[in-house]
């Protein structure tokens, strides 16, 4: 499943990072990061203080690639409005929910700081960036001058973010789908004017 030729520390923030995704942080242990990436205890000492310290190594990875895959979708060709709405149905695996999203249900997460930040930061950038391009839509006629874009941008994201929820609670993708093209519509209908 992991590439062994890949160095140790990588190995281990990439199996940190699936099983801080599939099971949260509270319920991975040191043990179970450092069998799945076929290290001893003192390679994952080596690199990292602890298990505190691999789980916000990996969390920051996560959050740089989904910035990454939101800032190449929001700087493609195409209009606001297309922009918008290619973040909300872009492929998503919903049943197994968004990476840093299914941290905030994680306790000991939003208790430590240094796990929650790169959380906090990467859903508020997204919601920025977001903003930024309904700000752009506004000015090029694309969506009402009365649109709000920081609201606006937070419905997107809490619509990506609630429709995770809706498909794990009914084990149905069709539920997070449902969400998305409820959203689009709404943002089809408050563009122009």
């Amino acid at each position: 499943m992991y590439n062994l030729g890949m160095d140790t520390r990588t190995r281990l923030v990439n199996v940190a990072q699936d099983l801080l995704w599939e099971r949260g942080y509270a319920a991975t242990s040191s043990k179970e990061i450092l069998n799945r990436a076929n290290v001893g205890q003192g390679s994952m000492y080596h690199h990292f203080s602890g298990k505190r310290d691999l789980a916000a190594a990996a969390l920051e990875q996560s959050a740089a690639a989904m910035r990454a895959e939101a800032e190449a979708l929001l700087a493609a060709d195409g209009t606001s409005v297309e922009r918008v709405i290619s973040y909300l149905e872009r492929q998503r695996d919903s049943l197994r929910g968004c990476r840093m999203g299914r941290m905030t249900y994680d306790a000991d997460v939003l208790a430590t700081p240094e796990l929650l930040r790169p959380v906090a930061e990467t859903l508020g950038w997204i919601v920025g960036a977001l903003a930024d391009v309904v700000r752009q839509g506004i000015e090029a006629r694309e969506f009402r001058h009365e649109t709000d874009p920081e609201q606006l941008a937070s419905m997107v994201v809490a619509t990506v973010q609630g429709g995770y929820v809706l498909a794990r609670a009914q084990q149905n993708p069709a539920a997070f789908d449902a969400a998305v093209a409820g959203a689009a519509s709404l943002i089809r209908q408050q563009a122009g004017g």
